[in-house]
């Protein structure tokens, strides 16, 4: 597989969003445990592919975009729940540690389609 162009891009990008959320969780004084028990959980999300590969691929996706951990910080800020924070940065960090390996989004063809490449 050759990286080049976009595609270094979005791997380095992954990188920098997984090295920033990581430094971030750093400074809250969150719970390293924490982040170790909830890192994959984003994952589980694969689960909707037993419903077929256009559930499965809309419910990962959604997971899997940094829209969704903003949108749980966006509530946290909202209600007062600052505690909610951490669990945003666990899920950043969780995408761009996804993007840095190669994985990305998924069209409803198969799980391995991606929009970084078939992996």
């Amino acid at each position: 597989m050759k990286l080049s162009g976009p595609k270094l891009l979005l791997h380095v990008e992954g990188l920098a969003v997984l090295v920033a959320a990581c430094i971030l969780y750093r400074e809250v004084g969150a719970s390293w445990g924490l982040f170790a028990a909830l890192f994959l959980a984003p994952d589980l999300l694969m689960a909707g592919y037993f419903f077929g590969k256009k559930f499965g691929a809309h419910l990962y996706n959604a997971g899997h975009t940094y829209a969704a951990p903003f949108l749980l910080w966006l509530v946290g800020y909202c209600t007062h729940q600052p505690s909610l924070f951490p669990l945003c940065l666990i899920w950043a960090a969780h995408i761009g540690f996804d993007r840095l390996l190669g994985y990305g989004l998924k069209y409803d063809t198969g799980f391995k389609d991606t929009h970084l490449s078939r992996v």
